[in-house]
């Protein structure tokens, strides 16, 4: 048998290997005794990422990918969905009369139901559920990948009732496509697969509203145990999007491409601005009754804040009144008094970077009758400078303050409760790929920024990529803690902006190197886009908030 020479990195392993030709990555692990070798769900074999079971067939670099990481945790997540499928199907003898679709994300799990007419989700039926699923990941059972036909899958999944899947592969360019195999149980997943179930070794199962939750823990404490809440306004948002996605009939990605391939997309777009702008205006005339002075708006990176702003405006005036647009990252602290992080880096996202004092005088002021001059912070010398702008609340005056800090509780605690209205905005996607592939939030946001940086920023895909993880933290830590705590959440997804971003966002993603750490995620990205069909963003309305990311919008974004 021909040997191999292969240099394996895992954590803080490092070791040179002679190996058979053709051994998998997963045996290669346990040679090299890596220690804690279920933390590692994948490997990258001369920077391509590869599943456990690949069996190596040329001298090469091999990195083990661990469940700590972006990509494994996705695996993970991907891996537990199948299994929970799995369980369902063995608990209810592979009946054909039901199957389950996983709908979204709710906080650290994803919100799913059991669609049938002769079934209901009961406490007994998910503890049955979770006991089988339990028992599949102890008996460590093989995911094994079959190729096959497009056509064949389309057969597969039409009989099996799943009826997005068979829409999703309609639009599919390729012959043939690779299905994951649990023990007598087929399906299509979008993305890489662990090698077996028993790398899945924590999750929970609960029974909420009229489905269930697959809870997942936290990445970087895989094993810590699991104490999931639903957060409920959250919930109710997606709910009403949900609801929107029926009334427009559009469910999956599949639905979409058949609007674009009947010339019916501009009627969607239509239909999708007018329920947004109506709820737009339904928030303003809350604002307006309940007397509110001022708007505090927060949301994570790209969710459509400032186009939701000068919306939200617009109506605001319509009810007579007059915004003032406060943004508050013309109150952060001078350079020299703004933290750093580990790493000895300014912290621009931490709460203690902003002159917290100072804003909360200045909005005393203003709401207490008084004239105050407002700063404008200049980045590049660091500091805020007062440029005669003054600013006076008359009676139908309100202030609008923006800012990933808004919902802090801290951030405007000098501020009566009375006047304060706060507002959560983030672009909750509301479409998925098929029954039991959801698309990522994170992944819309991602593309919108992306285009954004690229038009006004300078920036290309590569180095947006780059700093992505970072700002997820800085979201995880700073904003996501306190949307619950707003009066109202504002779902700035729109059904049809995947297809949109995707002539603008294709080009930007070609061009990351392929010998860069950003490429896997670029090229994942690709192949996901591959899904959609494109159209002429032309008619897209010009106050639309995807316009505050492709351009040509009505706001000068």
């Amino acid at each position: 048998m021909e040997k191999l020479k292969i240099n394996l990195k895992a954590g803080d392993v490092n070791t040179g290997l002679s190996i058979d030709k053709y051994t998998n990555i997963e045996l290669l692990a346990e040679l090299a005794n890596v220690p804690d070798r279920k933390k590692y769900i994948a490997a990258t074999v001369d920077g391509k990422l590869r599943e456990l079971h690949y069996g190596l067939e040329r001298n090469s670099d091999v990195v083990l990918v661990g469940t700590d990481t972006t990509i494994g945790f996705d695996i993970y997540k991907r891996g537990l969905t199948f299994v929970m499928i799995k369980a369902f199907g063995d608990v209810l003898n592979n009946r054909n009369d039901y199957y389950v679709e996983v709908m979204y994300s709710l906080g650290k799990g994803f919100f799913c139901r059991l669609i049938s007419k002769n079934l209901i989700v009961s406490q007994e039926l998910i503890d049955k559920v979770k006991k089988r699923m339990q028992e599949l990941v102890k008996e460590d059972i093989l995911i094994n990948k079959k190729t096959v036909s497009t056509e064949e899958a389309r057969i597969k999944f039409r009989a099996a009732g799943l009826v997005d899947k068979d829409k999703l592969l309609k639009y599919r360019r390729v012959s043939r496509i690779n299905l994951y195999k649990l023990g007598d149980y087929y399906d299509y997943f979008y993305g890489y697969m662990p090698s077996s179930t028993g790398y899945l070794t924590n999750f929970d199962l609960l029974t909420y509203d009229d489905g269930f939750v697959l809870a997942i823990p936290d990445k970087k404490e895989l094993n810590k145990e699991i104490h999931y809440t639903a957060p409920e306004k959250l919930y109710k948002v997606l709910r009403k999007s949900e609801e929107w996605g029926k009334m427009m009939e559009v469910d999956c990605v599949g639905d979409v491409n058949n609007i674009i391939t009947d010339g019916k997309i501009n009627e969607l777009m239509l239909i999708q601005e007018a329920l947004m702008e109506k709820e737009i205006a339904e928030i303003a005339c809350r604002i307006v009754e309940e007397g509110k002075k001022v708007i505090l708006i927060a949301g994570p990176s790209s969710s459509g804040k400032t186009t939701f702003s000068h919306r939200l405006s617009i109506q605001l005036r319509a009810h007579g009144m007059h915004p003032h647009p406060v943004a508050l990252d013309n109150f952060f602290k001078e350079r020299e008094d703004t933290p750093k992080d580990e790493e000895g880096n300014y912290d621009f996202e931490c709460l203690e970077a902003m002159d917290l004092e100072l804003f909360n005088r200045k909005m005393i002021g203003l709401l207490n009758g008084t004239e105050e001059e407002m700063p404008r912070f200049e980045f590049n010398q660091g500091r805020k400078i007062y440029d005669g702008k003054f600013l006076r609340l008359l009676p139908d005056d309100v202030l609008v303050c923006e800012g990933i800090h808004a919902l802090n509780p801290k951030m405007s605690e000098a501020l009566p409760d009375k006047d304060k209205f706060k507002v959560y905005i983030s672009a909750l996607n509301m479409l998925n790929i098929d029954e039991h592939n959801r698309i990522a939030t994170t992944d819309g946001r991602l593309l919108r920024r992306m285009v954004r940086d690229a038009r006004t920023r300078g920036n290309d895909a590569q180095r947006t990529i780059g700093m992505w993880n970072s700002v997820r933290r800085g979201e995880e830590k700073n904003i996501f803690p306190f949307q619950e705590e707003a009066d109202v959440m504002f779902n700035s997804a729109l059904i049809y902006e995947l297809p949109a971003l995707k002539p603008f966002v294709e080009p930007l993603l070609f061009k990351v190197p392929r010998d860069s750490e950003e490429y896997f995620e670029a090229n994942r990205l690709l192949k996901f886009l591959d899904y959609f069909l494109g159209f002429d963003v032309s008619d897209i309305p010009k106050n639309s908030i995807i316009r505050e990311f492709i351009g040509g919008g009505c706001f000068d974004i």
